[in-house]
């Protein structure tokens, strides 16, 4: 769970911190995960563009045939889009913060340092319970709001959870 962000060599000043991407990744299973969370919303909104042709149209082809991309794309997008976020998202945590990275098309860095963090939270929804997975939340006193790790195995957010408020609260510092 630790690791070092400084480099070393000449791009880096002596002492200078420099952002590289976070070691981890959510655990494999969370890409199941959501890939479960998108069906549930593609498939029943899928079989309402369907339906709705269906009893509200004299039903054109052409008409028929935007729906039926329409759905597929639904569809594949729910099964494609969750592999793409597994390769894309990281965390990691080290001794001065919990670092995160998000973002398909528009990548999100975040870093909490110890000192700012407020509360650690877990979180295990019914569909992540299936999946053995949580969520760890990590909320600040920043205005961008709390770091979400998500997707961790629920026995490693277990103890994330433990290590992050241990050492928040042997972290000097104020945070609010």
């Amino acid at each position: 769970m630790q690791g070092d962000t400084r480099t070393s060599g000449p791009a880096s000043q002596e002492g200078a911190l420099t952002l590289r991407p976070p070691r981890h990744r959510a655990d494999p299973r969370a890409v199941w995960w959501w890939t479960a969370q998108g069906l549930l919303l593609a498939v029943p909104l899928a079989g309402a563009a369907v339906a709705a042709f269906w009893v509200f149209t004299d039903r054109p082809g052409w008409l028929g045939a935007l729906v039926g991309a329409f759905a597929a794309g639904l569809l594949l997008l729910a099964v494609v889009s969750p592999h793409a976020g597994y390769r894309v998202e990281r965390w990691e945590v080290t001794d001065e913060a919990v670092y995160t990275r998000k973002g398909l098309l528009t990548h999100t860095w975040r870093v909490a340092p110890m000192s700012r963090i407020q509360t650690v939270d877990t979180a295990r929804g019914p569909v992540q319970r299936m999946f053995g997975l949580a969520d760890v939340t990590v909320t600040t006193a920043s205005a961008a709001g709390a770091l979400k790790i998500e997707g961790l195995d629920h026995e490693l957010a277990a103890e994330l959870a433990s290590h992050l408020t241990a050492v928040t609260q042997a972290t000097p510092g104020d945070a609010t």
